[in-house]
């Protein structure tokens, strides 16, 4: 049987000589070469998306639906075996959130390729600043260009963007999701109010820079930023973000059965089913390959109609932050005030202070840092549904040691837990759900925060890059998610970061409705004709100090409280 299924495929060139000698019915790719990145644009000072990325060149014949549709022909005995024929120049579309889900195994493989050359990557993020996730290959230099949300602990990545040996675009990680999302249905963009008002918009971020020069003097662009068409919908600016669609996407499942039903543990649901859909040749490194019917339709998360091949998981999945639960007796509010440095204990002031805006079964998004401390100063009696953006609506505490779970991670990279209720979902949901206003309250952090409610918090161009992340997305719809900003009032260097308009690049425009800092809370009228209301002031801090260290004039309220 095995044999009459053989030789039919390698008369069609569906297999190769040495597939049919090692007896696996496995789907080889046609000769004809990935083509990488190719779409149409339009320059004027920036790159205007004309259409979809993808790769318009590429023709699988093994692809769905053609060979592989047996029970054995999606499996390949190895990572390595099942990227031999991947090319340079492709479009990758590498799913995983932090350390969180991403192909491990394949990733190595293709490390294990070094004249696999000129890779175009879309993630969600590079990896750490090691040997996980995308690090390999940003260091390897494979990959010449990378569409991501956050660089986040990639040092390299930085590094080499601003040493002009990389290219890179930053993409709101919403934004992203849903372009993959579009990738895979066949639609080829949409708008959306994500970025609007802020360098995403205007292609202000350069894609690559020359090489910096001795003298200190500006760097040249080499390849401008991506401009984006703008329309007005009820009034309001919205972006045309184009359709992803990839030559390959890399992934990695808990459970997957040998016709390439694929099962997602937690929050490594946020990129996987995405990737896969709007990639032309999905391959998905497996915790468990099991039989047909092993796994209940009821449980599918991706179809198998998605994947190509599937090979066995041979890494070790990591875990990126290992954040635990404080033990009780160290966690006991009788802890002296001397054992907790001024750092501590000015964050805590403005977390409890954050959590009274938190009401009684709000759906709240706690930003990484600061924000996510609110959680832990409820009043007694009021319970909240924490949204995490890479997939979980009711959100947990972090764990103690043995609850530590690699696969079920909080937007921080940190370990965590779930509370009864709780569900997980991918990041198309998950930002379904911001973008269209279903949270109540979204609590950022800021580098800088305006008189007119503006909200800068993700780069200082040439020295830091951090991406948008998911903030682009979480302040995007300011008349239906209450906004609120948690910050030292001054930066390390004693600057003032309430100011009357921001100097660092717009994550959102008039988007703030309240400021909480270490020495005051600011009510913003951000519909209006702009400017600040001193609500409250920090116990011990008198408006004079207040005054001299706001960049920006503002009133009083009547009725000044303190906190």
């Amino acid at each position: 049987m095995l044999t009459s299924i053989i030789r039919p495929a390698v008369r069609a060139g569906l297999l190769t000589v040495k597939q049919r000698r090692i007896g696996t019915c496995v789907p080889a790719v046609t000769r004809r070469s990935l083509i990488g990145l190719h779409f149409r644009t339009k320059t004027t000072n920036a790159t205007l998306h004309d259409g979809p990325l993808n790769s318009a060149h590429l023709t699988i014949r093994a692809r769905r639906g053609k060979a592989g549709a047996s029970n054995q022909g999606k499996v390949w005995v190895s990572a390595e075996e099942a990227v031999k024929d991947l090319q340079s120049g492709s479009l990758i579309l590498s799913a995983g959130f932090g350390l969180c889900g991403t192909a491990e195994t394949i990733i190595g493989a293709i490390r294990g390729r070094p004249e696999l050359k000129d890779l175009t990557v879309v993630s969600n993020n590079a990896g750490d600043n090691g040997k996980a996730g995308l690090a390999p290959l940003v260091t390897s230099r494979q990959i010449s260009k990378i569409i991501l949300s956050y660089v986040g602990t990639n040092k390299g990545l930085e590094k080499a963007y601003l040493a002009g040996e990389i290219a890179m675009e930053l993409c709101p990680q919403g934004s992203i999701a849903e372009r993959l999302r579009a990738g895979g249905n066949g639609v080829p963009g949409f708008y959306t109010r994500t970025g609007a008002n802020t360098l995403m918009e205007t292609g202000g971020i350069p894609q690559k820079l020359a090489s910096p020069v001795e003298d200190g003097s500006e760097q040249t662009v080499l390849i401008p930023g991506v401009r984006k068409e703008v329309r007005e919908f009820d009034g309001k600016k919205y972006l045309f973000e184009p359709a992803i669609r990839g030559d390959v996407a890399i992934l990695r499942a808990w459970k997957v059965d040998r016709v390439g039903n694929c099962v997602f543990r937690y929050t490594t649901k946020a990129f996987a089913g995405l990737a896969a859909r709007a990639a032309k040749l999905t391959i998905v490194e497996a915790e468990n390959i099991v039989e047909v019917g092993d796994i209940s339709p009821m449980d599918v998360d991706l179809p198998g109609i998605y994947v190509d091949r599937i090979v066995p998981a041979t890494v070790q999945k990591k875990t990126e932050i290992i954040t635990l639960k404080e033990d009780d007796s160290s966690a006991s509010s009788s802890m002296p005030t001397m054992d907790k440095d001024a750092a501590r204990i000015r964050r805590e002031k403005i977390a409890k202070r954050a959590a009274q805006e938190l009401k009684d079964g709000f759906y709240c998004n706690l930003g990484v840092g600061m924000p996510v401390l609110a959680a832990s100063f409820l009043p007694d009696g009021v319970k909240v549904w924490l949204q995490s953006e890479n997939g979980i609506l009711g959100m947990g505490p972090y764990p103690t040691r043995d609850e530590v779970d690699p696969d079920l991670i909080n937007a921080g990279k940190e370990t965590v837990t779930l509370m009864p209720g709780a569900s997980v979902f991918d990041s198309s949901e998950s930002f379904g759900m911001i973008r269209g206003g279903h949270v109540d309250v979204s609590v950022l952090g800021a580098m800088e925060v305006s008189a007119s409610g503006d909200l800068a918090n993700y780069m200082i161009p040439g020295k830091l890059v951090k991406g948008p992340g998911g903030a682009m997305d979480l302040i995007s719809n300011p008349d239906e998610t209450t906004v609120i900003v948690v910050t030292d009032h001054l930066d390390k260097k004693g600057k003032p970061k309430v100011v009357q308009d921001c100097s660092l690049p717009l994550t959102g425009a008039r988007c703030v409705s309240k400021i909480i800092t270490d020495l005051a809370v600011f009510s913003v009228d951000r519909t209006g004709d702009g400017g600040l209301t001193l609500l409250e002031l920090a116990e011990g801090v008198d408006l004079e100090h207040v005054k001299r260290n706001t960049a920006c004039h503002f009133k009083v309220t009547d009725n000044l409280g303190s906190f």
